[in-house]
């Protein structure tokens, strides 16, 4: 866990601390055999203090010590041992400044700086001898600023990029757990809203029909026993498939090791295209008339598409039952264009009226269409001029019948 101190690192201000009181160690060295006396070494002082905000505020700190160092040059007293500070400010506010512009500025000033200074120093060199050894040093200095500057933001950019792939993560992730209770909340819809609209209709048909066809009550409550058994053994499905880390095979079937009861691992299958006869078998058990007729060759699915075909189909029939009544006759047809899958459900409107008919969400044909849709289908639901209602699914068959695209 990191110390702070004034808002910042406790390592920062204690390595700023140790660079002012090494260009004051350095000055006061020097100080016997430069001019200036006190007063230079004053300024000298300033300009290490000046230092210690060379991070948080480096443009400032920099001009500061610019201004000590220009009164240097109008005093006369040369180059003094503390213009070292020059330099350290000079790196700091390349490397540390928001705007680059800001190292420019500073260069440029130090390069007067260095002519100015060179002219004052007394020796057997000629001053632009020394102005070049001192406009050397300054530029290395500059320069390795501005590659440590570069270095600096090229991370801060890696540090921001990961940040916005983790953001980016995040929300996709969201995306995901949202999309995938969408697909649970249809899935629950498909199996249990189904199921118990058809045994609602079947349990208030029989206990109306108790006294006056017992054989007929019976049917009815035996209807109802396998709708909740099948909704059951689905629910048992959807359940055991999200609690697995990975999705089972859906080719893969049973182990056919014994009876389901005893098999050691069941694999959790979707509804499919096999199982619409026993789901016409269960509509017609309870009360409605269906004609269903296959035309073209049926081509091999994927999965996904197997299940939308079978959910279009149970809700379609599920809607008959509910809204045109026991007793309606509903023409279920499905056809096989070239790359393309066809269902056509219609029903008359004359069955019977249900006594107390299942409460109904109203999302039906929102989650037919939503399902249609994932597979770039369309859906067309409507009254028909003669009685009773139709919808019409046509699903384009994908390039490639091995594709998969989740349900």
């Amino acid at each position: 866990m990191k110390r702070i101190l004034f808002g910042r690192p406790l390592r920062s201000v204690a390595f700023d601390v140790a660079v002012s009181g090494f260009v004051v160690l350095f000055g006061l060295a020097g100080a016997a055999n430069q001019s200036g006396g006190w007063w230079g070494t004053g300024v000298g002082a300033a300009m290490a203090v000046a230092l210690l905000f060379r991070r948080t505020h480096p443009s400032a700190a920099t001009a500061t010590i610019a201004v000590l160092a220009l009164v240097q040059v109008v005093a006369g007293w040369g180059p003094l041992a503390f213009d070292v500070a020059v330099l350290i400010a000079l790196y700091s506010v390349v490397k540390y400044a928001e705007r680059l512009r800001d190292g420019i500025v500073a260069g440029i000033v130090a390069a007067v700086g260095v002519v100015l200074g060179a002219a004052q120093m007394q020796g057997t060199a000629a001053w632009w001898a020394t102005a070049i050894w001192f406009g050397l040093v300054t530029g290395a200095v500059w320069l390795m600023g501005l590659n440590v500057r570069t270095r600096r933001l090229y991370v801060f950019s890696l540090e921001e990029r990961a940040t916005t792939l983790e953001r980016e993560r995040e929300a996709e992730s969201r995306a995901a757990v949202a999309e995938e209770r969408t697909r649970i909340a249809r899935e629950l819809h498909d199996v249990v809203a189904h199921s118990m609209a058809v045994m609602i209709v079947q349990a208030d048909g029989a206990r109306y029909m108790f006294d006056r066809d017992p054989e007929t009550a019976r049917e009815a409550v035996k209807v109802v026993a396998d709708t909740g058994r099948q909704a059951l053994e689905e629910m048992r499905r959807l359940v055991g498939v999200l609690r697995e880390p990975t999705a089972p095979d859906p080719a893969a079937g049973t182990d056919g090791a014994g009876p389901p009861g005893l098999s050691a691992e069941p694999v959790h299958r979707r509804p499919a295209l096999v199982g619409l006869p026993d789901l016409l078998d269960r509509f017609r058990a309870a009360g409605l008339r269906i004609d269903w007729t296959v035309t073209g060759e049926p081509p091999a699915l994927p999965p996904g598409l197997e299940l939308t075909v079978y959910r279009v189909v149970q809700e379609a029939l599920t809607n008959a039952l509910k809204h045109a009544g026991v007793g309606a006759t509903v023409t279920l047809g499905m056809d096989h264009p070239p790359g393309a899958v066809v269902v056509r459900a219609a029903d008359d409107g004359r069955g019977r009226p249900v006594v107390r008919p299942a409460p109904s969400g109203g999302h039906g044909l929102v989650g037919m269409r939503e399902r249609v849709t994932v597979y770039d289908g369309s859906l067309t639901a409507g009254p028909r001029l003669a009685g009773g209602w139709q919808v019409e699914v046509r699903l384009p068959l994908p390039s490639s019948t091995g594709t998969e695209v989740a349900a």
